[in-house]
């Protein structure tokens, strides 16, 4: 299974064309979105190419293959543009080796305030638009940065899941930014 994540999106046109562009080039199987899919949200400026109805249009064509966790930024009018779930504030999916992987934006939990979740198992989430993908108290926590908005002076990144590894990507050409490996069995 090969999963492609991106997060904070934050409505702009010219960033989701690139990442699902990656998306396509990956040969991923399911694209999730970790909130912030179309509002830029109050405490950000308005980005360059901003055109969320457009960013809809672009997601919809793809909304079979789209998990979606509802970031602080994301609103029942947003899911009236959508044509696939993005309400719900988390979601778990097991991978193939029986671990937990949880999905969410990261404004109501995060390495600071865990889910439950047993030791070996994933939280993967957004909202801080810095890529992360390491063990913080037994569980691994993933996040694959923002393509819209990046922090800290880095550059729009997205990430990959396959063959237990995480892996975050630039998305300008594609390069390795950071690996995190996960085993089975492993807590590191």
């Amino acid at each position: 299974m090969k999963l492609f994540f991106i997060s904070d999106l934050h409505g702009c046109l010219k960033s989701t064309q690139q990442a699902l562009n990656a998306f396509e080039r990956s040969g991923a199987e399911h694209l999730i979105l970790l909130g912030d899919i179309l509002n830029h949200g109050p405490r950000n400026p308005v980005p360059d190419n901003y055109n969320p109805a457009e960013v809809a249009n672009l997601l919809n064509q793809y909304k079979h293959c789209i998990s979606a966790v509802r970031g602080n930024c994301d609103s029942e009018v947003d899911q009236m543009l959508l044509e696939f779930p993005m309400l719900m504030d988390s979601m778990l999916v097991l991978l193939e080796s029986g671990q937990k992987m949880f999905l969410t934006h990261g404004h109501l939990y995060h390495a600071s305030r865990l889910p439950l979740l047993n030791p070996g198992d994933i939280l993967c989430h957004g909202h801080t638009h810095i890529p992360q993908a390491s063990w913080h108290d037994k569980q691994f926590i993933f996040n694959p940065g923002s393509i819209t908005f990046p922090k800290n002076g880095l550059k729009a990144s997205y990430g990959l899941y396959q063959d237990g590894v995480f892996s975050v990507l630039l998305l300008e050409d594609d390069t390795l930014y950071t690996q995190g490996s996960l085993l089975v069995g492993d807590i590191s």
